[in-house]
Parts: C-alpha cells; structure tokens; sequence
C-alpha cells in the first residue's frame, strides 16, 4: 500500500511513512493511491462483532507491511481500552428512520478520541522500533488539542505543542489541554482564530529546516491514520442497520471535512452509503462551496460549536484531488489561488462532488432549538455541534433509507451553550469531575512563526 500527495510532487510513502511524515513536503497531504474495496459478504460479515475487531478487519488493507496483524491488533485493543461505553460508538434512535451516532465515550468526550488513541499508540509502537524520537505540533478549534494531549502524555519519544485559538474554544476544551502535568505536553493560546494556528503548523511543515531539525509530525487531520481511524465507525454503524443489505446515509457536523471524508472513503470502499450530508454552522463556507461551486472564505465568526469556526477546510483538499481526476498540478494550482483570496471549482469536479456530497447549514438560533427540542421529545441532550448535524439530517431524510447523524462531542464539553438552549447544566463524567479544580499550565502566544518555532526549540532543548 502506498500513499501519494494531493500534489503531485512529493515521494509516495507507505503507510508508516506517511503517518510519520503528517503533510507532504509539497504542501500537500497523503491518501492512497488506491482505495481497497471490501466484498460485500466481508461487510456483512462485521455485523455484531466487537469494535475493535471491525477497526482491524477495515483498516487492516491499508496498513500494508508497516505492522505485524498481532502488532496491530494490540495497538487497537490499548487504544480503545480507556473509553466508557462498551460499544464504543453506540447508536440512539432519535425518530423514525433517524439515529444519532454517540462518538463522545472516549477519554475526552468527543469523536476525536477515536482516530488519536489510536495514532497514539501507532507512534508509540513505531517510534520505539526505530529508537527515534519526534516533535508533534498540531493546531485545533478545541476537541483535537485535548484528544492529542491525552493521546501522547507521558510518552517518552514524543514533544506534543498544541496551538489553540486564545478565547475561542470552551472551558471545559481548555482545560482538557491546560491541565495535564506531563512535561512532554505543551498548550500554546495563539492570537488569533483556528485558521491562523492552523496555517502557523502548515508553515512550520513547510520550513524545512525547522522541521527537519526538530523531527516534526503533525497529528492534525492532515495525517491519513486520523482519517482512517474514523472509517471505522461509518462501517460499524452501518452495518449495525442492515449494510451491506440496505443503503445509510450520513450527516457529518464538519469544519475541517476530515470526518465526512472519512465516509467518503468507507463509500470508496464498498459501504453503501445512499448520501454523505455535510452539516455547517454560521461558518458555512463548505456548504456555500458545494451550493455555489465559489470557495471564499470571508471570515470566522464565533458561535456556540466553535469547532467549527472554519473557514480553510483542509481536508477538502483531499475530496478536491479526487474531483479533479487525482490531478495534482490542478490542486496545487487551487491552493495558490485560496492563498490569494478563493478559489472557484471547476463544473466538472462540482459535479463530482455532488455525486456523494449534499450540505446544509445551521444558524445559531437554530441550533439553540434543536437542543431544546431534542431534549425535550427523546430525552437526548445535544452539544451544539451535534445538534447542527441533527437540524441538517431532518431537512435531509428520505424515506426508507437510515440516516445517521454523527453526536461529535458531550454536551458537557460545552455546558453554558447547552444550559442557555435547554435550561439543563450538563455535569461532567464522574472521572472528570475534578476538572474545574486542577491547576492549568498554558503559553500565550503571538501569532507569529519565528517567535513559535523559538519557543518550541527552546522547549524540546531543556
């Protein structure tokens, strides 16, 4: 199995490589160069088997020769050990023909724990055969900062810098990267929105002397075994409501695009998956993309789900390349333009976009009634990004056909924008009671690379 770049300029790598690697040195990011197809009897086969055996038997094509199946196992079974639910990701039924996904029962209370207690323990076992040690840098808009920092504490071979936007992610998100007391972890509060911490670790990657000289890796989205990771849940799911013997469709709440492209790539794989619903919230970017073909950011204004406050989706770069015919020069070429302002897409790879891709958007006052509403007729209480998703799938149903709408966080990750909708205070998971009560370790900084790639050197130094 080999990866490529959206760019068409970088060395194939495999898949160790390529998750060690994060970005490609062409500013690109790595996908397969084929996607391996499941016969639909293997997809029947998966029905009411544990999780961790569906993530082996999905994910095991595109490992290739980089770990053992007894290696690969073991690294499943650690890295889902830890969360509190024994399904992992179990399904509710919300209404007729329409279920809601729970992807909150990991370590941290969000859907990114799936993809990076799993990447955790694929480093860990990769690193520790090689004797290497390497510098993760990440940017999040809130729940992949916490997932990575719980993922790589305590590890030996790994520095993690996380960059999050100062003041715009919860109470509850920062405090679930500014209280770990490992050393190896670093929260870094950036000036600025995602996009700017975003382009600040794209920057870094493209420095290569910086990068060269402190070994970095990226575990952002950007890193094809976070993508892979979450194909998994789109199979279980729907296997659990009759695939391969009946279509699903999904709705994705979506900032960044990596999770709905991760069921772009279960559908590449066989899964019968009807439709793929891209959810927006007021930072509704992608689907003004996929209505009017014009990629213009213009903007990011807070809201209620901030990890969504998006503007440059990164993996839809990966969707692009597929659209344009795995063009990378045609990729590139869109890159530079979003760099001068946005981009406009082709009619031709619109169309193949809208092959798999539908989209809707939320306001703010829409997801406050959603998460009053839910609340109140089935008793499930929404974080907001969740309760995006759940307002795009209804105006999305189609009779007969299961919809699925993916629950990407706890309500209790974000209590104040649940209490101000449905008058309810979510309280903490038990294990996380104390959050409020530790003590938090946090760096201010501007946004600036020279003054951030400094204090990283002077960190991995001491």
């Amino acid at each position: 199995m080999k990866y490529v770049s959206t760019r068409g300029q970088a060395p194939d790598l495999t898949f160790e490589e390529a998750m060690l690697t994060g970005l490609a040195r062409d500013g690109g990011l790595y996908v397969p160069a084929e996607v391996p197809v499941m016969a639909a009897n293997d997809i029947a086969a998966l029905a009411g088997l544990p999780y961790e055996e569906v993530a082996f038997r999905v994910m095991r094509p595109f490992i290739g020769d980089s770990f053992t199946d007894d290696e690969f196992r073991a690294i499943i079974a650690r890295a889902y050990e830890g969360f509190g639910h024994a399904a992992r990701a179990p399904l509710v039924q919300l209404g007729p023909g329409h279920f809601l996904l729970e992807l909150f029962h990991g370590p941290t209370l969000a859907f990114k724990d799936f993809a990076m207690q799993l990447i955790g323990q694929l480093f860990q076992a990769a690193l520790e055969r090689s004797g290497q040690r390497v510098t993760i840098v990440g940017a999040t808009s809130g729940d992949t900062g916490s997932a990575a920092i719980e993922a790589f504490r305590g590890l030996d071979a790994v520095d993690v810098f996380i960059l999050y936007p100062h003041g715009r992610v919860s109470e509850v998100q920062r405090r679930q990267m500014t209280t770990p007391a490992e050393s190896n972890v670093h929260a870094l509060a950036i000036d600025g929105h995602f996009d700017d911490a975003q382009a600040r670790v794209k920057d870094m990657f493209n420095d290569f002397d910086f990068r060269d000289g402190v070994r970095l890796a990226g575990v952002n989205s950007i890193n094809w075994a976070r993508v892979l990771a979450q194909v998994v849940y789109y199979f279980a799911s729907a296997v659990e409501l009759g695939a391969p013997h009946r279509k699903v469709s999904f709705t994705v709440p979506t900032g960044n695009f990596g999770d709905i492209f991760a069921g772009y790539i279960a559908r590449k794989m066989g899964l019968p998956i009807d439709r793929l619903v891209v959810a927006t919230n007021q930072n509704d970017i992608l689907h003004r993309c996929l209505s009017t073909s014009e990629y213009m950011p213009d903007g990011v204004i807070p809201s209620i789900s901030p990890s969504m406050d998006i503007q440059v989706s990164s993996n839809f770069e990966r969707a692009l390349f597929d659209a344009y015919g795995r063009d990378g020069k045609a990729v590139a070429q869109l890159m530079d333009e979003l760099k001068s302002g946005g981009f406009r897409v082709s009619q031709g790879a619109l169309q193949a976009l809208r092959e798999h891709f539908d989209s809707g958007r939320c306001d703010e006052d829409e997801t406050r009634a959603t998460i009053k509403r839910l609340q109140a007729t089935t008793g499930e209480l929404l974080c907001p990004h969740s309760a995006v998703g759940v307002k795009v799938a209804e105006e999305n149903l189609k009779p007969g056909v299961p919809m699925i709408t993916l629950a990407t966080a706890h309500p209790a990750k974000f209590p104040a924008a649940v209490e101000e909708a449905a008058g309810i205070h979510p309280p903490l998971p038990p294990r996380m009671a104390d959050l409020y009560d530790r003590d938090e370790r946090v760096t201010r900084v501007p946004n600036d690379l020279a003054a951030i790639e400094t204090l990283i050197r002077e960190r991995i130094a001491k």
